[in-house]
């Protein structure tokens, strides 16, 4: 880019020469040294105009072996870096001088000497002594060789020689002949400089110029009088020529300026202004403003007119608007309509908004409040554009005052109330209003109890509430592309089938009815594991009230309660003591599957991870902060988490509950975003100020993360009730529950797709010091493109910084769940990623198994035991040998063992672009104790019914498309084909693969039983 630069040069300026040496102006001899004294002579002379010179010539063309030098005084460079010497001679043509020898020249050489001090050299010593510098040899562009009656006819020749670069304080020239018969009429010795001048706003002074011809000085110039930098640094360039060259950067007039003869800034003159740096004029004060003053950079406004924040100074100023026109009111019951015309006068702006002011009154409007926040406005309260709104949840029989206030962008400028008009309205009797939320007080096999709030707004005294109820149908509309799922979508009574049209819940046309008097019930009646819809609506002198969205509950049956007690036994901290014998039974035993809740445990989520850096780990590495070192929680929430307002909020169905309160499906609609569905936990009523800490921590620790696989927190809502954290929705629900109601659905490609989102999940969190503990199929949630994301950070703990071996001990006579937890956190309450690496195995377990549940009917401790004893769970029918051994891999004793999450994620990839390492299925090794936990191939010999048979596979739900097509005994059962399967409605390619699997290993026990008879 250089060389292209120095192609660029400013408008002609003449450099500047400063002359060292000039002997046309010398009146006296010049007293320059020669040698020999025969050679050069000073004569006076006449140049080419007839003007008295003192010259040095020389002309001894007839004598061989000439050497004659003259050497001039001490020149002082002055500074100068590089010498210019213009040389004025005149040379007599050889071939012009008869009989003159060979040794006749035309040419003479220049040498210079630098010194930093004067020399008294003479005779011989100016030749032989002096070590001097050749410059050039001079010749002549032109000679003479014709002489008239007046002299010599002269031809000047003019020669110019640069040398350098210079150090010492001055020089000598020397002038060497050797034949040459000629005069030198003059010699001037001069430096070049660059010349002040005014560019781009910007002054440069005088500057030398460099040391070689090429050389670029660089020059930095300072802005005139009222001019700003615009582009730094502000240089020129001075090229060997003096002559300025490539401009950097520039100078601009200041705001309050205008540019004047493109080299000077004047003032602005009063009455106008100039807003901006820059090469613009000044302009007249726009309208209802001025400027008093000279140099003026905005005009301001006269009174009573005002610019905006937003406003330009070149815009006018403008004034507030007058009040609204002509407002209509049209009351329905407890709702009004008001309608108005704009303001004739709009301030000269066309912003003008207008403000709703809501006033409740009583005593005959002697006193009026402000009305509460559960009054509505549509499409809003505030910065209105049209001249309408909808106001809604008011109290009936009261009187109400409404402000409509006219405000454009200046009335915040004024120190005048806004301009507006004022209506009174009445409103009538209407029914009360909706209730808002129903929680679930307790239930058992039969019964569900319940309670709600009161509605907001009563309108009266509540006689009675009613609800209604019905059982729930869930279905699932199953989509295939090219013959592969591709995702799940859950069809319920607010949600669309694939066709788009509302499916509703066929029960909900037969639903009873049930009444209460206060807001608790119980209903009764119930049948066991079934979800009911529910919903409530209050009664008023003045009718029904609307009924409360739909939620959902659900009974239990006799093995919720015996399952929850299994999970929840007390452990036992350490190894079992020694001498224990455990024995293990080679019992046949048939599977036991988990029982399929409509909805699983309540499920939390996370959101946008604040940045936080520490010494520890790659620059830049995002540190969890654990909300619980905050001295006041409080902070940790308002950190992390960010504050909805409850009007985006709109609750729809429950689907959970937790230790807190109930888990709900809703719609989230954020200002400027599209409406989107949302996952709402909600805490109960009646709650302490710890269980509220409490409940919103989880809500600073999951406000910390961001990842595609963490899943991702919406926001909270502390300001009203009930305190809220809403989190994004995820369609499948649970992990667990989702794959055993497509047990068989999924290819294993897919499945390790699941893993592998999981485990990318994982080692962020992993990266980020975070330890989850409670990592199991029933706290990942899956979305409608089977996205697996990790959630319920309940149990989760940060890892202190302060150890090569972080590590978090729980508090004791804490509960842990036995069946995803590693031996050293069972043991030591000792959890670390490692041991989150230990329940990844169990997870990548249950997915292989399509939800069943680890180690199936064993006990805690049971569990325990064969752990200690080394026992690890076998392979999942149709597992691949490759994910069986990283299986067992996260299953190592030594934690130190166990692969990184980083190393799992990557051993996934490579099975994902290498589907062929998933084709060797793993087989269950024969060993003695063995087969307690050899559960995935059940003991067929064992059945008598194809009912049981079915159950112990999971596959009851084809019971009857066996025994209705004649498949009535296992016998049967075992003669079956892919196209029996197919003919009696075992349409899923998934389904029938496990069906004749299954088949295939009965049928082979069966046979090794008849030959062990034999």
């Amino acid at each position: 880019m250089a060389p292209l630069l120095l192609l660029y040069l400013l408008p002609a300026v003449a450099a500047v020469e400063e002359t060292l040496l000039d002997t046309r102006i010398a009146t006296a001899e010049l007293g320059w040294t020669a040698y020999p004294s025969s050679g050069w002579e000073e004569v006076s002379g006449y140049d080419e105009n007839l003007n008295t010179i003192r010259t040095y010539q020389v002309c001894n063309v007839f004598e061989s072996n000439q050497n004659n030098w003259l050497w001039t005084t001490f020149i002082n460079r002055l500074g100068a870096h590089r010498i210019y010497v213009e040389m004025r001679f005149t040379v007599r043509d050889c071939s012009s001088i008869p009989n003159v020898p060979g040794s006749c020249k035309e040419t003479f050489n220049l040498y210079y000497h630098e010194t930093d001090s004067g020399l008294s050299i003479r005779g011989a010593a100016v030749s032989t002594e002096i070590p001097y510098l050749k410059v050039d040899t001079i010749a002549a562009d032109e000679s003479f060789s014709q002489v008239d009656f007046g002299g010599r006819l002269m031809k000047v020749n003019t020669e110019i020689r640069s040398f350098g670069p210079l150090t010492k304080n001055g020089f000598y020239l020397a002038f060497q002949d050797y034949g040459a018969c000629m005069s030198l009429l003059s010699v001037r010795v001069f430096f070049k400089k660059c010349p002040n001048i005014i560019q781009n706003y910007a002054i440069f002074t005088e500057t030398m110029t460099g040391t070689e011809s090429t050389s670029l000085v660089i020059a930095t110039g300072t802005c005139v009088q009222n001019a700003e930098e615009v582009d730094v640094p502000i240089k020129l360039y001075c090229n060997g020529d003096g002559e300025w060259m490539v401009p950097i950067g520039s100078c601009s007039c200041k705001a309050g300026y205008e540019p004047e003869k493109t080299t000077s800034c004047r003032a602005c003159h009063s009455g106008t202004f100039k807003a901006n740096q820059g090469s613009k004029m000044c302009a007249l004060c726009p309208t209802n403003s001025r400027s008093l003053n000279e140099a003026s950079s905005v005009c301001t406004c006269r009174n009573g007119y005002y610019r905006a924040d937003f406003d330009s100074p070149e815009m006018p100023c403008t004034s507030v608007p007058s009040g609204p026109r002509n407002v209509i009111s049209s009351v329905n019951e407890t709702s009004i309509i008001l309608e108005w015309h704009p303001p004739r006068d709009v301030g000269g702006r066309d912003d003008v908004m207008y403000n709703i002011i809501c006033k409740k009154c009583h005593n005959h409007r002697k006193m009026c409040t402000r009305c509460d926040e559960n009054v509505e406005f549509v499409p809003r309260q505030y910065g209105l554009t049209e001249t309408r709104v909808f106001i809604s949840s008011l109290w009936a029989h009261t009187p109400y005052t409404f402000e409509i206030q006219a405000v454009n962008g200046v009335s915040g400028k004024s120190t005048f109330f806004p301009q507006h008009v004022s209506v009174n309205v009445t409103t009538n009797q209407a029914a009360p209003s909706t209730v808002p939320i129903m929680h679930q007080v307790g239930s058992t096999m039969h019964s569900i109890t319940l309670s709600w709030p009161q509605p907001d707004q009563p309108n009266g005294i509540i006689l009675d509430y009613e609800l209604r109820y019905y059982e729930k149908v869930r279905m699932y509309v199953f989509g295939q592309r090219s013959g592969k799922p591709f995702g799940l979508q859950p069809i319920g009574s607010s949600l669309l089938s694939p066709s788009g049209n509302t499916i509703k819940d066929q029960n909900e046309y037969n639903s009873s009815v049930v009444k209460s008097l206060t807001n608790t019930a119980r209903i009764e009646g119930l049948r066991p594991a079934v979800v009911y819809v529910v919903q409530v609506r209050a009664r008023t002198v003045a009718g029904f009230g609307k009924y409360s969205g739909k939620m959902c509950f659900q009974t239990l049956t006799d093995d919720d309660y015996k399952s929850d007690l299994r999970e929840q036994l007390p452990l036992i901290a350490g190894s079992a003591a020694a001498g224990v014998v455990f024995i293990v039974s080679l019992v046949a035993v048939s599977i036991i599957c988990s029982r399929k809740r409509a909805y699983g445990k309540e499920a939390v989520y996370s959101d946008n991870l604040q940045h936080y850096s520490t010494g520890r780990g790659s620059p830049g590495m995002k540190i969890y902060i654990d909300p619980f070192t905050y001295e006041d929680p409080n902070e940790a929430v308002r950190e992390f988490a960010k504050e909805i307002d409850v009007s985006c909020v709109k609750i729809e169905e429950v689907i959970g509950a937790g230790e807190f309160g109930e888990v709900y499906k809703g719609r989230l609609k954020l200002s400027a975003k599209r409406e989107i569905y949302a996952a709402i936990k909600t805490l109960k009523a009646a709650y302490s100020e710890k269980q509220r800490r409490d409940f919103l921590s989880e809500a600073s620790i999951m406000g910390q993360f961001d990842h595609p696989n963490i899943i991702r927190l919406e926001g909270v809502v502390t300001k009203s009730r009930p305190v809220m954290i809403i989190t994004e929705f995820m369609e499948n629900g649970a992990l667990d529950s989702f794959l055993r109601q497509n047990d068989g659905q999924f290819t294993v490609i897919q499945l390790v797709g699941m893993m592998r989102g999981i485990a990318a999940g994982m080692k962020y969190l992993s990266e980020m010091n975070y330890v989850h503990r409670d990592l199991a199929a029933r706290n990942i949630l899956v979305n409608s493109n089977l996205v697996c994301k990790v959630s319920d950070f309940g149990l989760s703990r940060y890892l202190q910084d302060d150890t090569s071996d972080p590590t978090y001990t729980s508090s004791l006579g804490g509960k842990i769940p036995v069946r995803w937890t590693a031996p050293e956190a069972i043991a030591y309450r000792k959890f670390t990623s490692a041991s989150d690496v230990w329940s990844y195995g169990i997870v990548m377990w249950e997915v292989m198994s399509f939800g069943e549940r680890p180690y199936w009917d064993m006990s805690n401790q049971d569990v325990i035991n064969a752990i200690e004893q080394d026992y690890r769970l076998p392979p999942p029918m149709d597992c691949p040998a490759a994910l069986h051994q990283l299986m067992l891999d996260c299953w190592q004793k030594d934690r130190n063992s166990r692969p990184k999450f980083a190393q799992n994620v990557n051993t996934l990839d490579k099975m994902i672009r290498n589907p062929a390492s998933l084709k060797t299925m793993a087989t269950i090794t024969a060993v003695p104790s063995q087969p307690l936990l050899d559960r995935s191939i059940p003991d067929f010999t064992a059945f008598t019914s194809v009912e049981d048979w079915l159950s112990a596979i999971k596959m009851s739900q084809y019971q009857e498309n066996f025994l209705n097509s004649g498949f009535t005994s296992l016998q049967l059962s075992t003669q079956m084909t892919s196209e029996d399967l197919l003919r009696i409605g075992v349409t899923l390619a998934g389904h029938q693969k496990k069906i004749l699997n299954s088949i295939q290993s009965m049928r082979g026990q069966i046979s090794q039983s008849s030959s062990a008879m034999a």
